[in-house]
């Protein structure tokens, strides 16, 4: 196991991407501090699951969004589990708006959640490694649309985008911590952050036509890149995207 003795803080664990995430992790020997927002269900039925793997797994309810329950949520999780070796910075969503009709709360709540949450519990999690002396691993979920435009998601592409320049200007300021700094970049996975898509047969077949493999993704597509970034097997990456997209990124055209 991979990730025996290690303890992971994955944002938005409750469903998703997340959820997936701290399932292999658990899979591989770690322990996992799972987070949500609103869907506590979702949450227990990870920890349940972790449990199940003979893990330990904590919940810690948080609002990612908020400078301060950032904070919080590391300092909480460390108090239920001890040190953090590994953050995941997996929180995000996304909403659908003309450029012309975006309001200031929707362009904040989206920044806020994908990009300054990340900004601010990266910083706490390398002053925690910082006291701890020891190294870490932060792994942050971003998307295809740190490349690629989207149009209608103007504010979703800039908190992506931001994430992808953060991400590699922290593989170089805190690589003298021994901390490492990674983007994994999701395409099409399925999640409920995509359902209105899924149900769409239209858009879907038009989406189907820009993906090389003809399939959509897993969360266990991107769990299995997360956990390779989270081990020792990537002691030597950093400052890295990795695209998990079924080739869609390189294929992709506008409709």
């Amino acid at each position: 196991m991979r990730l025996e003795g290690k303890t992971a803080l994955i944002t938005g664990s409750d469903q998703g991407i997340g959820q997936g995430i701290a399932i292999r992790f658990a899979q591989e020997g770690a322990n996992v501090v799972v987070n949500y927002r609103r869907n506590e269900k979702g949450a227990e039925e990870t920890k349940t699951r972790i449990e199940q793997l003979g893990r330990h797994a904590a919940i810690v309810q948080a609002d990612v969004s908020q400078v301060a329950e950032t904070r919080r949520l590391l300092r909480d999780g460390i108090k239920a589990l001890g040190p953090v070796d590994i953050l995941v910075n997996n929180a995000g969503m996304e909403i659908n708006a003309d450029f012309v009709d975006v309001t200031e709360e929707d362009y904040r709540r989206v920044i806020d959640t994908n990009m300054t949450s990340a900004f601010f519990l990266t910083q706490e999690f390398a002053r925690h490694r910082r006291e701890e002396k020891r190294p870490g691993r932060v792994i942050n979920i971003s998307s295809v649309h740190e490349e690629l435009p989207f149009p209608h998601f103007t504010a979703y592409v800039m908190s992506k985008a931001g994430m992808k320049l953060m991400m590699r200007n922290l593989a170089i300021e805190l690589a003298p911590l021994g901390i490492t700094v990674n983007n994994i970049a999701p395409g099409a996975i399925e999640t409920p952050i995509n359902r209105k898509l899924f149900e769409n047969k239209e858009l879907l077949d038009a989406l189907m036509e820009n993906i090389p493999l003809k399939r959509i993704g897993k969360p266990e597509d991107v769990a299995g890149i997360a956990v390779f970034l989270a081990s020792s097997d990537a002691d030597y990456v950093t400052g890295a995207s990795i695209f998990v997209d079924g080739g869609l990124l390189w294929n992709y055209s506008e409709q």
